[in-house]
Protein backbone atom coordinates (compact mmCIF):
# COMPACT_ATOMS: atom_id res chain seq x y z
CA UNK A 1 0.00 0.00 0.00
CA UNK A 2 1.04 3.59 -0.61
CA UNK A 3 1.23 4.37 3.11
CA UNK A 4 3.95 1.75 3.59
CA UNK A 5 5.70 3.00 0.44
CA UNK A 6 6.01 6.45 2.04
CA UNK A 7 7.83 4.89 4.96
CA UNK A 8 10.10 2.94 2.60
CA UNK A 9 10.95 6.14 0.73
CA UNK A 10 11.89 7.96 3.92
CA UNK A 11 14.09 5.10 5.10
CA UNK A 12 15.78 5.13 1.67
CA UNK A 13 16.67 8.79 2.21
CA UNK A 14 18.33 7.84 5.50
CA UNK A 15 20.36 5.15 3.76
CA UNK A 16 21.43 7.60 1.05
CA UNK A 17 22.66 9.97 3.76
CA UNK A 18 24.83 7.22 5.22
CA UNK A 19 23.08 7.42 8.59
CA UNK A 20 20.62 5.25 10.48
CA UNK A 21 17.50 6.42 12.32
CA UNK A 22 17.22 5.40 15.97
CA UNK A 23 13.84 4.01 17.02
CA UNK A 24 12.68 2.83 20.41
CA UNK A 25 9.48 1.34 21.84
CA UNK A 26 7.62 2.34 25.02
CA UNK A 27 4.42 0.77 26.31
CA UNK A 28 2.52 2.48 29.16
CA UNK A 29 0.24 1.63 32.11
CA UNK A 30 1.56 -1.74 33.23
CA UNK A 31 0.43 -2.72 36.73
CA UNK A 32 -0.73 -6.34 36.67
CA UNK A 33 -0.04 -9.60 34.86
CA UNK A 34 -2.83 -9.74 32.27
CA UNK A 35 -3.55 -11.56 29.00
CA UNK A 36 -2.86 -8.28 27.18
CA UNK A 37 0.57 -8.08 28.81
CA UNK A 38 1.27 -11.68 27.81
CA UNK A 39 0.38 -10.77 24.23
CA UNK A 40 2.70 -7.78 24.33
CA UNK A 41 5.59 -9.81 25.70
CA UNK A 42 5.02 -12.55 23.12
CA UNK A 43 5.16 -10.01 20.30
CA UNK A 44 8.34 -8.51 21.75
CA UNK A 45 9.93 -11.92 22.10
CA UNK A 46 9.01 -12.95 18.54
CA UNK A 47 10.54 -9.85 16.99
CA UNK A 48 13.42 -9.51 19.47
CA UNK A 49 12.80 -5.77 19.69
CA UNK A 50 13.79 -3.94 22.90
CA UNK A 51 10.78 -2.81 24.91
CA UNK A 52 10.48 -0.24 27.70
CA UNK A 53 7.50 -0.93 29.95
CA UNK A 54 6.22 2.04 31.98
CA UNK A 55 4.91 0.66 35.29
CA UNK A 56 2.48 2.42 37.67
CA UNK A 57 4.14 1.98 41.11
CA UNK A 58 1.08 2.32 43.34
CA UNK A 59 -0.75 -0.41 41.42
CA UNK A 60 2.13 -2.74 40.54
CA UNK A 61 1.70 -6.24 41.96
CA UNK A 62 4.04 -9.08 42.90
CA UNK A 63 2.34 -11.07 40.12
CA UNK A 64 3.60 -8.50 37.60
CA UNK A 65 7.11 -8.79 39.01
CA UNK A 66 6.93 -12.58 38.80
CA UNK A 67 5.73 -12.46 35.20
CA UNK A 68 8.42 -9.99 34.11
CA UNK A 69 11.12 -12.02 35.83
CA UNK A 70 10.51 -14.54 33.04
CA UNK A 71 10.83 -11.90 30.31
CA UNK A 72 14.42 -10.81 29.63
CA UNK A 73 15.09 -7.84 27.41
CA UNK A 74 12.44 -5.61 29.01
CA UNK A 75 13.43 -2.29 30.59
CA UNK A 76 11.14 -0.96 33.31
CA UNK A 77 10.38 2.75 33.70
CA UNK A 78 8.35 4.57 36.38
CA UNK A 79 4.92 5.75 35.23
CA UNK A 80 4.24 8.49 37.77
CA UNK A 81 2.95 7.28 41.12
CA UNK A 82 -0.72 6.24 41.00
CA UNK A 83 -1.75 7.54 37.55
CA UNK A 84 -4.32 9.75 39.31
CA UNK A 85 -5.65 12.96 37.82
CA UNK A 86 -5.27 15.98 40.14
CA UNK A 87 -6.25 18.65 37.61
CA UNK A 88 -9.54 20.48 38.11
CA UNK A 89 -12.52 19.75 35.89
CA UNK A 90 -12.03 21.28 32.45
CA UNK A 91 -8.23 21.11 32.53
CA UNK A 92 -6.17 18.46 30.78
CA UNK A 93 -5.53 15.46 32.99
CA UNK A 94 -2.29 15.53 34.97
CA UNK A 95 -0.80 13.80 37.97
CA UNK A 96 2.43 15.79 37.92
CA UNK A 97 0.95 19.22 37.29
CA UNK A 98 1.14 22.43 39.29
CA UNK A 99 -2.12 21.66 41.09
CA UNK A 100 -0.42 20.42 44.29
CA UNK A 101 2.65 21.49 46.28
CA UNK A 102 5.87 20.34 44.65
CA UNK A 103 7.07 18.61 47.81
CA UNK A 104 3.97 16.39 47.87
CA UNK A 105 4.36 15.44 44.22
CA UNK A 106 8.08 14.75 44.56
CA UNK A 107 7.46 12.78 47.75
CA UNK A 108 4.99 10.53 45.95
CA UNK A 109 7.46 9.98 43.15
CA UNK A 110 10.13 8.97 45.65
CA UNK A 111 7.73 6.53 47.29
CA UNK A 112 6.93 5.07 43.89
CA UNK A 113 10.60 4.77 43.04
CA UNK A 114 11.23 2.73 46.19
CA UNK A 115 8.22 0.51 45.43
CA UNK A 116 9.58 -0.35 41.98
CA UNK A 117 13.03 -1.05 43.38
CA UNK A 118 11.52 -3.47 45.91
CA UNK A 119 9.57 -5.30 43.21
CA UNK A 120 12.03 -5.27 40.32
CA UNK A 121 15.46 -4.46 41.73
CA UNK A 122 17.96 -2.97 39.27
CA UNK A 123 15.73 -3.69 36.28
CA UNK A 124 13.70 -0.60 37.24
CA UNK A 125 15.53 2.27 35.60
CA UNK A 126 15.48 5.69 37.31
CA UNK A 127 13.49 7.11 34.40
CA UNK A 128 10.20 8.99 34.87
CA UNK A 129 7.29 8.68 32.43
CA UNK A 130 4.64 11.22 33.51
CA UNK A 131 1.04 9.98 33.27
CA UNK A 132 -0.68 11.55 30.26
CA UNK A 133 2.86 12.65 29.25
CA UNK A 134 2.47 15.85 31.27
CA UNK A 135 4.74 17.32 33.92
CA UNK A 136 4.89 20.91 35.09
CA UNK A 137 8.25 22.44 34.07
CA UNK A 138 8.94 23.53 37.64
CA UNK A 139 9.36 19.94 38.76
CA UNK A 140 11.88 18.92 36.11
CA UNK A 141 15.03 20.48 37.65
CA UNK A 142 14.36 18.61 40.91
CA UNK A 143 14.22 15.16 39.28
CA UNK A 144 17.99 14.47 39.39
CA UNK A 145 18.01 15.60 43.01
CA UNK A 146 15.66 12.75 43.95
CA UNK A 147 17.48 10.14 41.91
CA UNK A 148 16.17 10.26 38.35
CA UNK A 149 18.50 10.15 35.37
CA UNK A 150 15.83 10.26 32.66
CA UNK A 151 12.51 11.73 31.58
CA UNK A 152 10.23 10.54 28.77
CA UNK A 153 7.13 12.36 27.57
CA UNK A 154 5.57 12.73 24.11
CA UNK A 155 6.53 14.90 21.14
CA UNK A 156 9.62 16.69 19.93
CA UNK A 157 11.94 17.70 22.77
CA UNK A 158 11.53 21.30 23.77
CA UNK A 159 14.58 23.45 23.19
CA UNK A 160 15.05 24.48 26.79
CA UNK A 161 18.05 24.90 29.03
CA UNK A 162 19.45 21.42 29.78
CA UNK A 163 19.01 20.00 33.25
CA UNK A 164 22.31 18.58 34.48
CA UNK A 165 22.13 14.84 35.02
CA UNK A 166 18.81 14.36 33.19
CA UNK A 167 18.42 12.70 29.78
CA UNK A 168 15.16 13.24 27.89
CA UNK A 169 14.09 10.69 25.28
CA UNK A 170 10.49 11.07 24.12
CA UNK A 171 7.94 9.09 22.18
CA UNK A 172 6.45 10.54 18.99
CA UNK A 173 4.11 8.01 17.36
CA UNK A 174 1.02 6.97 19.34
CA UNK A 175 -0.96 4.02 17.99
CA UNK A 176 -4.20 5.13 19.64
CA UNK A 177 -6.57 7.97 18.81
CA UNK A 178 -7.59 8.90 22.34
CA UNK A 179 -10.73 10.70 21.22
CA UNK A 180 -12.16 7.40 20.01
CA UNK A 181 -9.90 5.08 22.06
CA UNK A 182 -9.32 3.07 18.90
CA UNK A 183 -6.37 2.46 16.59
CA UNK A 184 -5.49 5.75 14.91
CA UNK A 185 -5.33 4.05 11.52
CA UNK A 186 -2.53 2.64 9.38
CA UNK A 187 -2.34 5.60 7.00
CA UNK A 188 -2.34 8.18 9.78
CA UNK A 189 0.25 6.42 11.94
CA UNK A 190 2.61 5.75 9.04
CA UNK A 191 2.31 9.38 7.90
CA UNK A 192 3.25 10.57 11.40
CA UNK A 193 6.16 8.13 11.50
CA UNK A 194 7.46 9.22 8.09
CA UNK A 195 7.17 12.90 9.04
CA UNK A 196 8.99 12.27 12.31
CA UNK A 197 11.75 10.39 10.49
CA UNK A 198 12.17 13.28 8.07
CA UNK A 199 12.52 15.74 10.94
CA UNK A 200 14.98 13.47 12.73
CA UNK A 201 17.31 13.59 9.73
CA UNK A 202 18.00 17.18 10.82
CA UNK A 203 17.74 16.86 14.59
CA UNK A 204 19.13 13.37 15.18
CA UNK A 205 16.46 12.82 17.83
CA UNK A 206 15.62 9.17 18.64
CA UNK A 207 12.03 8.41 17.69
CA UNK A 208 9.73 6.60 20.08
CA UNK A 209 6.77 4.37 19.27
CA UNK A 210 4.11 4.49 22.01
CA UNK A 211 1.69 1.64 22.65
CA UNK A 212 -0.77 0.86 25.44
CA UNK A 213 -1.31 -2.89 25.73
CA UNK A 214 -4.42 -2.51 27.90
CA UNK A 215 -6.17 -0.19 25.45
CA UNK A 216 -5.28 -1.60 22.03
CA UNK A 217 -7.89 -3.05 19.68
CA UNK A 218 -7.21 -5.76 17.10
CA UNK A 219 -6.22 -3.34 14.29
CA UNK A 220 -3.63 -1.78 16.61
CA UNK A 221 -2.14 -5.16 17.48
CA UNK A 222 -2.07 -6.13 13.81
CA UNK A 223 -0.33 -2.89 12.85
CA UNK A 224 2.25 -3.26 15.61
CA UNK A 225 3.15 -6.71 14.36
CA UNK A 226 3.37 -5.50 10.75
CA UNK A 227 5.55 -2.56 11.71
CA UNK A 228 8.09 -4.68 13.57
CA UNK A 229 7.98 -7.25 10.75
CA UNK A 230 9.13 -4.49 8.44
CA UNK A 231 11.28 -2.12 10.48
CA UNK A 232 12.77 -4.67 12.85
CA UNK A 233 14.44 -6.44 9.94
CA UNK A 234 15.51 -3.35 8.00
CA UNK A 235 19.26 -2.90 7.53
CA UNK A 236 20.33 0.56 8.60
CA UNK A 237 17.59 1.01 11.21
CA UNK A 238 18.72 0.92 14.83
CA UNK A 239 16.19 -0.23 17.43
CA UNK A 240 17.59 0.98 20.73
CA UNK A 241 16.82 -0.10 24.27
CA UNK A 242 15.77 2.40 26.90
CA UNK A 243 18.74 1.30 28.98
CA UNK A 244 21.16 2.32 26.24
CA UNK A 245 19.38 5.57 25.38
CA UNK A 246 19.16 6.86 28.93
CA UNK A 247 22.68 5.72 29.80
CA UNK A 248 24.15 7.63 26.86
CA UNK A 249 24.08 11.06 28.49
CA UNK A 250 22.64 12.57 25.29
CA UNK A 251 20.19 13.99 24.39
CA UNK A 252 19.37 16.00 27.52
CA UNK A 253 16.16 17.58 28.71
Amino acid sequence: MRSWAILEEELALWRESGRAPVLWWRDDDAAEATPALDRLLALQRTHEVPLALAVVPASATPALAERLAQAPGIDLLQHGYAHTNHAPAGDKKAELGAHRPAMIVLGELGTGRMALERLFGPRALPVLVPPWNRITPGLVPALPEIGYCGLSTFGIRQRVRPVSGLVQVNTHIDLIDWKTRRFAGEEAVLAILATALAAARSTGEPLGLLSHHLAMDEPAWSFLQSLWDMVGNKPGVKIASAHDLFASGEPRA
